[in-house]
This record gives structure tokens, sequence and C-alpha cells, in this order.
């Protein structure tokens, strides 16, 4: 994967094969299918912080390697809107977390742009946000009106009962047990949102390494008492 002149890499456990596709299976495969090349003009995913956009944008460009580059606009927004030329010679660009740029003259107009060379090229685009295209307050109607041509997905949340099923997934995929009491743990004693779950669980498998130690629930107790010991 190609990226931009600025410290970017994509997450190496950001790949299809470790998300959990419950309640987001259509979503999923939509995705997967643009990243072969298929798909049209590409899609909009809206969703809360925390439920796997960016996960997905960057799977989506592990996969489809070279042909593809992903803007997280919330790491480059400061860098302005002059990193997007010649952005459209690529057939396909995710643009993660456009809420970040919602009201900049500049950003979006250099967007509006990309946009009408990207379709114009039969290219596609991928894009994150908190909200749908409608009802994000972009100062440029016009750019509201091109991205309105995306099909939107809203991004399923996980209820608990998933969130141990997706704890699990990330353990295989790192090649950790996790098991069910374990994991239930974990939301009883950390913030229930995936992010603060997954970060948790790097955590642990770094400490687990070290002790060489495997994930029970005394060892956990035990690194989570650390914190306030």
């Amino acid at each position: 994967m190609t990226q931009l002149a600025l410290p970017l890499q994509l997450a190496d456990h950001a790949v299809f094969a470790s998300f959990l596709d419950s309640g987001n299976e259509a979503l999923v495969a939509t995705l997967a299918n643009i990243a072969r090349g298929g798909g049209g003009h590409g899609c909009w995913l809206s969703g809360a912080r925390a439920t796997g956009k960016t996960h997905l944008l960057q799977a989506v460009c592990e996969h489809a390697g070279d042909r593809s580059v992903y803007l997280p606009l919330a790491m480059i927004a400061q860098v302005g809107p002059g990193i997007l030329e010649g952005m459209a010679n690529r057939e396909l660009i995710c643009i993660d977390d456009i809420q970040e740029i919602i009201g900049d003259p500049g950003w979006e107009a250099a967007l509006f742009d990309l946009c009408n060379q990207v379709f114009d090229a039969h290219g596609q685009l991928i894009v994150s946000a908190a909200s749908s295209p409608r009802e994000c307050p972009f100062e440029l109607a016009d750019l509201r009106s091109r991205f309105s041509k995306l099909p939107v997905f809203q991004i399923h949340a996980l209820d608990d009962d998933e969130r141990i099923a997706a704890l699990q997934l990330r353990s295989r995929h790192r090649g950790l047990d996790l098991s069910d009491d374990v994991a239930k743990y974990f939301l009883k004693r950390s913030r229930r949102d995936m992010a603060s779950l997954y970060e948790l669980l790097d955590r642990l498998d770094r400490e687990a390494l070290r002790a060489k130690r495997r994930l029970t629930i005394p060892f956990v107790r035990s690194v989570l008492a650390s914190d306030t010991g």
C-alpha cells in the first residue's frame, strides 16, 4: 500500500478477517466488492465513534493495494487541502472522518473538485463520518449533493455478546486464547466502546508476552491493579 509523504501506516490488525461483521454483513460485503474493483461509485459509512469505520476503510485499502489511498482527515486536516492534489489518479480513495473539515471553505472546495475528477474517471470513493451526507453541515451545497450520490450504510453498534465475539476474533487473529469469562471480565472493568476494549487487549497481549502468561482473570486483575497501585 503506497502512502502519502506523511507518517501514515495502515494498522496491521485492520483487515476484513479481524472485523466482526455481525449486523453489518451487507456493508462488509459491499466494501469487499469495492476492494476487488466492483461496487459502482463507492459508498458512505456513518456511525458513532469506535464502531469500526477506520478499521473497515483501512481493510479496504489493505485488500486493494496500490490502486487505493487512505486519507485520515483527523490526522492530515492541518496539512491543508493541497495534499489532495493528484489523488484522483488513484482508482479508490478512502476518506476517513470527513466531519473534521466541514465548514472549511478550502477543504470543501478541494473535495468537491476531487469528487468530480474521481467520478469522471470512473473511480471510487469511500467516505466515513459520524452522520449521513444529508445530515452533515457542509457549507458547499454542491459537495453535499455529490456525496449524496453514494449509497449510505449506518454501522450497527455491537451489543455485549457481540463485543465479546469481536474481542475473541481479534484475539484469534493475534494468536491469543481469550475465554468467555476473561472477555466478560474485560467488559466489567473497561470502557465499553470497542476502541477502549481493543486498547486493553493490546496492552494485555504485551504484558502476557513479557510475563509468559496466559490471559486468565487473575493475570488480568493483576495488570489492572497496577494502574491503581
